[in-house]
């Protein structure tokens, strides 16, 4: 097994996005815990890092919003292991314009063994773990092995008759 690791340093990156409906309830939670996220690097898509930064009076590096393509920055952030901690707050009760980048973001978060967030009780769980604070190797998928696979699958489907 070849699984790439990757080292989450003590000092996290935390990506923070809500979607619409949901701003004012991860609002209240950054609230709740805005002791824990302040040793952190905080990062969130237009809108709501821009309201977390006034109201929490923390620094928030803001992406564009979300379906102007924040969701696929932070997602780029994922994926290059910039952003270690996802914390997603978003409306399962209204379609959004840009859900396909909401599944991407999704999917990448998974694919990279990212730590995700969608409600506030995992946000919870997950703010008072002691790995919050701490080193973390982080395994995700073996890039090598998963490309050899479909690589022999792509042989076998182009040559078969």
């Amino acid at each position: 097994n070849m699984a790439e690791t990757r080292v989450m340093q003590a000092r996290k990156t935390i990506a923070l996005v809500a979607h619409d409906m949901k701003k004012a309830e991860l609002l209240a939670w950054a609230r709740a815990n805005r002791a824990r996220l302040e040793p952190h690097t905080l990062c969130g898509t237009g809108t709501t890092g821009g309201i977390l930064e006034k109201e929490l009076g923390l620094r928030v590096q803001r992406f564009l919003s979300g379906p102007m393509g924040g969701d696929q920055q932070i997602g780029a952030g994922i994926a290059t292991g910039t952003i270690d901690i996802l914390v997603f707050f978003w409306d399962p009760l209204e379609p959004q314009p840009h859900d396909p980048d909401v599944k991407a973001l999704l999917r990448l978060a998974v694919l990279w063994n990212v730590p995700i967030a969608n409600n506030r009780a995992t946000a919870d769980f997950m703010f008072t773990s002691p790995l919050l604070d701490a080193e973390y190797d982080s395994t995700s998928l073996d890039t090598a092995r998963y490309h050899k696979i479909h690589s022999a699958v792509a042989a076998a489907v182009t040559t078969s008759p």
